[in-house]
């Protein structure tokens, strides 16, 4: 006798999903925490001080950073940029620069699911974004300011248009030049490098292999005019910000490092950085090891295998490069979604969501610790590594993780067996977990990781008419934050200018940069994040023939 079906408010997604429930899960994904935070020490700091600096000096020619020149290639930062602008009147401009990569985090979802469902057809297709949305490394990435997002989003266009090449070849061939042209835009040549081969791959196997070759090759030709134009404009322009760029993408391509040692490091980064999509286009390539050739597989193997060393070579051996990897594993990777073993997909299933349910669990608790002291020693520890919070409760923040908590207690209950029910709620579960840290733990992460206090600090304690200050060891995050929050800027040691400046500021321990507090320079002030605790991780301020007078404020 049949079982009978359960009533229709008690149902949960169709599996595979499609449509709005794929839409709205995504963009539950990829919302959340791009707003609500300050720039945050790296590239999301890097790329929000480049946008600050053209809105700030109206030079959208040749990027810069902090009053320096920033040779790079600049299709992101316009981007983010005329995202900042357009929602000035909303956001500041850090929360609007990163809804930049929101939008580039959609598009590579989008083109990555169009790829899927010509290499593996519809059914299969709604795997490839869960797949890669729900790839730890992934998670990382998706909700800072980073220009590789718009290098990703051109990677899965392209393998988008490379996969049409066999069915509608022209239009195959005008979406992987568009892609590619964006692509050397937003980040150069050497990330664009990778696809190459894998285009001529597909000349290659191509019925038709000298038509196909002609449109690939006018793809990579119109690939070029994007940048050409770029290119040309500065040459009459800015002539020196041409050099500069051009050296430094020379400089890339010649291969500064052994490559070895990074790509040994990126093998070793995939497994985690990339799961679950690395275990199942394991599975898939052991499934079908035989035919691999004669398969759909050939194309996202070839693109794996050639990217991993050029990307070793031409790229550092970063979190964010790695993200290039992705595409071709995810694409590998879905085939072995369905094939995979009933007995296999259900402790897939079950890890997935006993780990999101216990990780759901201790966020809950980790926020009643800080907002009410509750465990007590657990609010004790918060409080010890965030020097200075003070916790809030926020009606609207506790409702929207109340919501999402429910949601993920009802979807883990009603959603039908099917074997993309594993890889659908690991990547609701990782949805789950990224709502509650965006929602309740934002303020405290915020807390510790911005330098907003003490870019504050360093203001208050400049003497009045200070002049230059030469800067040390300060990394490009750092300069582009106090430039950011309170407009300080510094001239490199290097500079000429520097022989006349009175101030030095250092970050780090003042001895590794030769420098001591001996009779010509004296400590005025030294500060960092709370969660810069020693000398090593803070900065210095010195004062030339000023008076001992340390003041430590962060």
């Amino acid at each position: 006798m049949l079982a009978p079906a359960q009533p229709a408010r008690l149902r949960g997604l169709t599996l595979p999903p499609s449509g709005w429930s794929l839409a709205v899960l995504l963009a539950l994904y990829v919302l959340p925490g791009l707003i609500g935070h300050d720039p945050w020490k790296n590239d999301d700091a890097v790329t929000i001080g480049v946008v600050h600096e053209i809105l700030s000096s109206g030079n959208w020619l040749t990027p810069g950073l902090a009053g320096r020149p920033y040779p790079d290639a600049p299709l992101y930062y316009w981007l983010a940029a005329s995202s900042a602008y357009l929602s000035s009147w909303l956001l500041p401009l850090h929360d609007g620069a990163r809804l930049a990569s929101g939008a580039c985090t959609l598009l590579a979802l989008a083109f990555i699911l169009l790829a899927a469902r010509e290499l593996h057809g519809r059914t299969e297709a709604p795997a490839a974004p869960l797949l890669l949305a729900g790839s730890i490394g992934f998670l990382f990435h998706a909700h800072e300011a980073q220009p590789m997002l718009a290098t990703l989003a051109a990677h899965a266009a392209a393998y988008w248009g490379l996969t049409q090449m066999a069915r509608r070849p022209r239009r195959g061939a005008i979406v992987y030049g568009s892609a590619l042209g964006l692509g050397l835009l937003t980040n150069g040549l050497a990330a664009m490098l990778p696809l190459l081969p894998v285009a001529a791959l597909v000349a290659w196997r191509a019925d038709n292999r000298q038509r196909v070759a002609l449109l690939l090759a006018a793809s990579v030709l119109l690939a070029t005019l994007p940048a050409a134009t770029w290119l040309a404009v500065l040459a009459l322009r800015d002539p020196s910000y041409l050099a500069t760029f051009s050296l430094a993408e020379l400089n890339q391509l010649a291969g500064t490092a052994p490559p070895w040692p990074r790509l040994l490091r990126l093998l070793l980064m995939l497994p985690w950085y990339a799961w679950p999509a690395f275990p199942l286009a394991a599975w898939a390539l052991w499934a079908k090891r035989r035919h691999l050739l004669s398969t759909p597989l050939a194309l996202p193997l070839f693109a794996l295998l050639s990217a991993l060393p050029m990307i070793s070579f031409w790229l550092d051996a970063r979190s964010a490069s790695a993200l290039l990897l992705l595409p071709p594993l995810v694409l590998l990777a879905v085939p072995g979604v369905s094939s995979l073993r009933r007995g296999a997909a259900n402790a897939f299933d079950w890890f997935g969501m006993i780990t999101f349910s216990i990780l759901a669990v201790l966020a809950w608790i980790g926020w009643c610790a800080m907002v009410f002291g509750w465990p007590a020693s657990l609010g004790r520890q918060s409080l010890r590594l965030a020097p200075g919070f003070i916790a809030h409760f926020s009606v609207v923040a506790a409702g929207f993780a109340l919501w999402a908590t429910t949601a993920w207690c009802w979807l883990i209950g009603t959603t039908a067996r099917s074997p993309m029910r594993g890889i659908m709620h690991w990547m609701a579960g990782l949805t789950l977990f990224w709502l509650l840290i965006a929602t309740l733990w934002m303020p405290w992460i915020d807390h510790i990781k911005t330098y907003r206090q003490a870019a504050a600090s360093l203001a208050r304690n400049l003497p009045a008419n200070h002049g230059c200050i030469v800067s040390v060891n300060v990394a490009d995050p750092v300069l582009a934050s106090l430039d950011y929050f309170e407009g300080i800027r510094t001239v490199p040691a290097a500079s000429p200018a520097a022989t006349h400046c009175q101030l030095f500021l250092f970050h780090g321990s003042p001895k590794d940069g030769g420098l001591t507090a001996g009779r010509d320079w004296r400590k005025i002030w030294q500060g960092g994040r709370p969660s810069d605790r020693r000398d090593g991780e803070k900065l210095h301020l010195y004062l030339r023939g000023g008076k001992r007078n340390t003041t430590a404020d962060t």
